[in-house]
């Protein structure tokens, strides 16, 4: 039995029922394997800082920029791609995004300074946000009305996974081999993609899909207003993830190869959490948004007190890393509420995620510069994710003025 939710009444006319040649699991799992490359890699590259920078004879400061500029090429090739590649088939247009991945670590692996890295490093950044968003709407397309966040949930396994596995062995590998082993095993498993998604995933037609079509997802206010509540809700996630690692060493008092364990139980929580959270909007996409960022709030202000101690610490890293279980949720009211502009909205959620990154990195940050200590990153966590609460609530409130019909209201409401 399903709570009442706006947000199901359009999901079927803009994502129309295909069926794929294997069944719908061989087609989510080869989608997930493309979230095993794409995690891996982003999250892999923050690991193996160090042994680059060392290598190429640079600061750690100076090598963090190839962080940033992955994260830009996220939110600037999100748009861009689903925007002027609208009308390409989309096992075709998954099998070229996978590609341009697969190349920009090429890239990275062969690079010969900094700067060639940095801009390698922007390259695979660029089809992240559009793999993510045609893979989830692929996966919708596949499962019935009931159950499309779920099967947006798979996909997202592969990223969850990806900090369980891929992320453990590609640090191994730059630390063990040389770094860039890492960028060619992350590589590696691009082209796997490819070859995965060819094969399991069925031919799907743009439709009627176009780029101008896709740009009228920029008019909608319940889409802005849904990314809006990603950027700040969810960097609160981000606040205290970024400073996880030093304040495990100081705060936690723990040897670095705990540390490492710690961050195996976040990927834990993360994969559960993603599971349970496809269930979940399933039954209620806005309740569900709403549970896990009170959720967030909770887990990440008990950051600030648990860190003094390991069992409790790795409790509460499980509980934080949980609050993943927004994604699907996220994912699938984007859908609802993006009309006829699927890909584009389904796009943008990720270029939202990097730049909630961005914003909890900056505000944790801020607030350690200030001398409030990393304790303090867990009371700004909290914070941000309230201030998603609110964002939420004003976008909920607006679609009920207006009717609730899916909640797509154009942007001079």
């Amino acid at each position: 039995m399903h709570s009442p939710d706006s947000s199901h009444s359009p999901v079927s006319d803009p994502i129309p029922r295909i069926s794929a040649p294997y069944g719908a699991g061989w087609a989510d799992l080869a989608l997930a394997v493309g979230g095993l490359a794409i995690g891996t890699g982003e999250f892999a590259s923050m690991s193996i800082l160090p042994v680059v920078a060392n290598d190429l004879g640079t600061t750690l400061p100076e090598m963090g920029h190839m962080i940033s500029a992955y994260a830009l090429g996220v939110v600037v090739g999100a748009p861009l791609i689903t925007i002027f590649l609208a009308r390409m088939p989309r096992r075709l247009m998954l099998v070229c995004l996978m590609l341009m991945y697969t190349v920009g670590n090429l890239f990275s692996a062969m690079a010969p300074h900094y700067g060639m890295l940095v801009l390698a490093r922007f390259i695979a950044g660029i089809p992240h946000g559009a793999y993510f968003g045609v893979a989830a709407l692929v996966a919708a397309a596949l499962a019935p009305p009931e159950r499309r966040a779920q099967a947006v949930a798979r996909v997202m396994l592969g990223l969850t996974v990806a900090n369980i596995i891929g992320v453990p062995l590609a640090t191994w590998l730059g630390q063990g081999i040389g770094w860039r082993a890492a960028f060619l095993a992350v590589a590696a498993i691009g082209l796997l993609t490819m070859l995965l998604v060819r094969i399991f995933v069925p031919k799907i037609a743009a439709g009627n899909a176009s780029p101008r079509r896709e740009l009228g997802v920029f008019r909608r206010l319940q889409v802005w207003l849904t990314l809006l509540m990603v950027a700040i809700g969810f960097g609160g996630m981000f606040a205290v993830y970024t400073y996880v690692t030093p304040t495990l060493l100081e705060i936690t008092h723990v040897t670095p190869w705990v540390v490492s364990l710690l961050l195996a139980v976040i990927g834990i929580g993360m994969t559960i959490g993603n599971l349970v959270g496809g269930w979940m909007a399933d039954r209620s996409r806005v309740w569900t948004i709403f549970g896990v960022l009170i959720w967030n709030a909770c887990a990440l202000a008990a950051f600030t007190y648990t860190s003094a101690n390991i069992w409790a610490a790795a409790i509460n890293l499980f509980a934080i890393g949980a609050g993943i279980a927004i994604g699907p949720a996220v994912q699938t009211r984007l859908m609802d509420v993006a009309g006829d502009a699927q890909t584009v909205a389904a796009a943008l959620n990720h270029s939202a995620f990097n730049i909630a990154n961005a914003l909890g990195a900056w505000a944790g940050g801020m607030a350690i510069a200030m001398g409030l200590g990393l304790r303090s990153t867990g009371w700004v966590g909290a914070a941000l994710a309230l201030g998603g609460v609110v964002v939420l609530g004003v976008s909920v409130a607006i679609e009920k003025r207006d009717g609730g019909v899916g909640g797509v209201v154009p942007a001079s409401a």
